[in-house]
């Protein structure tokens, strides 16, 4: 049965996942966030019920 044989399959998913893991990802994990996260408490608004009609 062909889907046995790991030998080309193994070798192109192995290439592929290192290529991802020492090249592609540092690249992308060096990139700087505009928006940085602050440091501000959020605020909370008081939400009122809506005064349905037929209630």
């Amino acid at each position: 049965m062909p889907q046995l044989n790991p030998n080309p399959w193994f070798f192109i998913m192995l290439t592929s996942w290192l290529t991802f893991s020492f090249i592609i990802q540092p690249k992308l994990l060096s990139f700087t966030h505009t928006n940085s996260p602050s440091n501000k408490a959020p605020t909370i608004t008081k939400t009122t019920s809506w005064a349905w009609p037929w209630t």
